[in-house]
């Protein structure tokens, strides 16, 4: 009785073993044909073969980085990110995790986010200094960075100097505003007091066209003089497979 419990044992953990290798060496066959749709640039059809062979073999962490690089392809930046930083959680030589940093500082390269960029190119050069295309991204992402920097100073200061014109013309508005308040109050004042020489000669209505006229005629040389001084007047994206 006792022999034949040992032996189901043995036989159950055959059979898982069994069960194991079967499915890494399925995981291991989708991973390959991924690989031919990817040299095919058939980037969805590769995903479809990583995705499948992940889900087979979890432990398969050459899946999770291919289908970052057919998300990359794909335009899928943030996808890909997160395929690779799960890879990274299963790779273990410094050439792997050379390969793996390097990509990640390409999708933050792709997003502008030259900080991670650098912060990832600089991992890559740690497990592999000797890679002229990483050292090149380092730098290039440096630079941009430097650049995205003093761009970012120069809107500030153009905000912060916005900012204290508009105070200084809500400050004067507000002057202006008490001012015309006075003004006001002073000819409500003056109208009603009470009003005097009312004998005072009253301007005829030909007089008065003959003033409106002039007026006009002085606004159209001053117009005349204005016209006459009018005028007219990308980081390289590196693909480092398995």
């Amino acid at each position: 009785m006792k022999m034949n419990k040992i032996f189901l044992i043995i036989l159950f953990f055959s059979g898982l073993i069994f069960a194991q290798d079967e499915n890494q060496k399925n995981s291991n066959n989708l991973v390959f044909d991924g690989n031919i749709e990817f040299q095919k640039d058939k980037y969805s059809s590769a995903e479809y073969n990583y995705r499948k062979a992940y889900s087979i073999d979890s432990l398969n962490y050459q899946a999770p980085y291919n289908l970052g690089n057919s998300l990359y392809k794909n335009n899928l930046s943030n996808e890909a990110r997160f395929n690779y930083n799960q890879s990274l959680a299963k790779l273990n030589s410094k050439e792997d995790l050379h390969k793996a940093f390097h990509n990640l500082g390409n999708t933050f390269m792709k997003d502008k986010n030259y900080q991670g960029a650098v912060d990832n190119f600089k991992k890559a050069l740690l497990n592999n200094p000797d890679d002229e295309e990483t050292r090149y991204n380092y730098v290039l992402a440096k630079e941009l960075l430097k650049n995205q920097k003093n761009k970012n100073d120069k809107n500030k200061d153009k905000k912060d100097n916005k900012d204290k014109k508009d105070n200084k013309d809500n400050k004067d508005q507000d002057k202006k505003n008490e001012d015309d308040k006075d003004e006001n109050k002073q000819k409500q004042d003056d109208k009603s007091k009470p009003k005097n020489n009312p004998s005072q000669k009253q301007i005829s209505p030909q007089q008065l066209k003959s003033i409106l006229e002039a007026m006009s005629k002085e606004e159209k040389k001053v117009q005349d003089k204005v016209n006459k001084k009018k005028f007219k007047g990308n980081p390289k994206p590196n693909k480092k497979d398995w």
